[in-house]
This record gives structure tokens, C-alpha cells and sequence, in this order.
């Protein structure tokens, strides 16, 4: 494809760092509204990769671009197939590493990617997708390379991949995490979780307790050093579809928190749910530790049920 045209492409340049999907789908809307655009994705891994399928780099025609396929290593020659995409006015398919004609460009795992290269013609499945996901709601689209069509589609799987001939991204919300308690840990987390970039919930007061949003994609993190201040919010978690409920103190502090839950007739299954002593690693002696801990605990408790 790259001798078969003779124009002159903007020099790729790399827009953001970010790799959050919603963001990467929010710039390729962007780009649509204002001119021409591509969404390039990853739909086949050969050995090693450092990018899970479905990742994108969203390209724009001035040859700016955000997103990642790999670890940094093959983007800016994605971006460039995408120009030359977008300038034919056809869908590409390009691949990188092991079985790929571009031997100059090797990435460091050994492996190899193949990337589908989507030039977007208007921006109104982008637009819808980034609705649900402000709605905390999965959605996911289908891009049939025969007919060079990306679409809503009607089935939601577990994770991005291949069903038939189409390639189907999946995208979910970002974690949620409702963070109770007034409490130096408390600070701690909040702080951590905002600059992680975790939708934020803090509760401080029984009014708190009854705005809160708990969705499928939310984690419950309680950080009281008194079982008698967690025990509304606990009881209201217990009841929420929350991936992740976690609480402070130590085992034996546990085992009364249990005893109090079995006491007012809240079944097993309910109170097996509950992450304690919270965290992923050891007991700690200090706020931001335990902060690190935590957060490292609801995100491969994420990695494990969204898999």
C-alpha cells in the first residue's frame, strides 16, 4: 500500500499518552467532526504482545494520533499506514513484528500484531458508544471488514475479540470506588484513586450514604476504625452488584464484623464478599501503603471478573 501512492502525509504526531479506551474513542469522534479520521485496531496477537485485543490508536488526518498497540514501539508506523488509509479511502490491514513485511520494525516481546485499520466516515457510533460509557454502561462494537462497517453491536462477550467474521471491542466504564470513612487511609486512597484516574465517591455522612451509585463496575472500599460507623454502608454495599467490596481492620476485627452480619441473618454468600484485612499485600503501617495496596486489590479483582 505505501507505493502505491504518491502524496504527501502529515508526519505522524503522537497527541496524548493516555490509553484509556474512552478517551482514545473520544478524540477519533473528535477528529471525525472535524475531517477525516481512522481507528486502528488490534485484532490478532502472534506470541507475546504488550496490548490485550481490541486496543486502538485512534489517527486523525492532520497525522495526529493517541492510543496503543503495543508498548510504544509500533504506533507512529500505525499511524502512518492510517494517513495512507485515509488518503485511499479504504480499510487496511497491516502487521508488525513476526510474519510482517515491515522487517525494520521489530517489537521487543518477539511476537508479532496484526492491526485492522477502520477509516470513519462519520462519527455517530463513536458518539453513541461514548453515551454508555457516560451512563456506566458496557457497550460494544462490531467492525465487519468485508463491508469496511463499524456498528453498535447487539452481543456484549466477556472480552475483545473475533465472532465469525466480524471483530467485536468491548468496552466497559471506568472503576468506580465509593471511599467511607474519615480517616487518614481514606485521604490517602481518594487522593491515589483520582490521580489513577478511578470515578471518586467519597462517604462522610449518612446523606452521602443515600446518593451514592453502586453499578457492576464499582468497588466499595471501607476505612472506619469503628464497626458501628460502616455498618449502613456495608449492609447497602452488600446489596449492590459492586465487583469489589473491601474493609479495614484486622482478622480478628473481622470475625466480629462477621458475627455482627450472621447475627442480623445476612447469609454467607453475602458476607464472603467482603475483602478483609483489605488490601493485596501484607499489613501495613502507614496511609500510603495501604492506599497502593488497596487499589492494586481492586484492580486485579477487576482484571479477575472482567477478564
Amino acid at each position: 500500500m505505501t507505493d502505491t501512492l504518491s502524496v504527501a502525509l502529515p508526519v505522524p504526531v503522537r497527541a496524548s499518552k493516555f490509553d484509556d479506551p474512552a478517551e482514545i474513542i473520544r478524540f477519533a469522534a473528535k477528529a471525525t467532526r472535524h475531517g477525516k479520521a481512522a481507528l486502528a485496531t488490534l485484532t490478532e496477537i502472534r506470541g507475546g504482545a504488550a496490548r490485550a485485543l481490541g486496543s486502538h490508536v485512534a489517527v486523525s488526518v492532520t497525522g495526529e494520533y493517541c492510543g496503543y498497540v503495543s508498548g510504544g514501539c509500533v504506533e507512529a508506523a500505525v499511524a502512518t499506514e492510517a494517513l495512507l488509509a485515509i488518503e485511499a479511502g479504504t480499510d487496511a490491514v497491516v502487521t508488525f513484528g513476526e510474519g510482517s513485511p515491515f522487517f525494520d520494525i521489530a517489537l521487543p516481546c518477539g511476537g508479532g500484531v496484526t492491526i485492522a485499520i477502520h477509516v470513519l466516515r462519520d462519527s455517530d457510533v463513536l458518539e453513541d458508544t461514548l453515551r454508555h460509557l457516560s451512563a456506566r454502561k458496557a457497550v460494544a462494537l462490531s467492525y465487519d471488514p468485508s463491508s469496511q462497517t463499524l456498528e453498535q453491536s447487539a452481543n456484549l462477550p466477556s472480552r475483545s475479540g473475533w465472532q465469525k467474521d466480524c471483530f467485536l471491542s468491548v468496552y466497559r466504564p471506568r472503576t468506580g470506588l465509593v471511599v467511607s470513612g474519615q480517616t487518614v487511609e481514606a485521604e490517602a486512597v481518594n487522593r491515589l484513586a483520582e490521580a489513577s484516574g478511578f470515578d471518586v465517591q467519597l462517604v462522610s455522612s449518612p446523606k452521602d450514604i443515600e446518593l451514592m451509585k453502586i453499578d457492576p463496575f464499582t468497588a466499595v472500599v471501607l476505612l472506619h476504625h469503628d464497626l458501628d460507623l460502616e455498618m449502613d454502608l456495608l449492609d447497602r454495599a452488600l446489596a449492590s452488584p459492586a465487583f469489589y467490596i473491601g474493609a479495614l481492620g484486622s482478622t480478628r476485627t473481622h470475625r466480629r464484623r462477621v458475627e455482627r452480619l450472621r447475627s442480623a441473618g445476612v447469609p454467607p454468600k453475602c458476607y464472603d464478599r467482603i475483602r478483609a484485612p483489605i488490601g493485596l499485600f501484607g499489613p501495613t503501617r502507614d496511609a500510603t501503603s495501604l492506599a497502593l495496596s488497596v487499589l492494586a486489590d481492586i484492580a486485579a479483582a477487576r482484571l479477575e471478573v472482567f477478564a
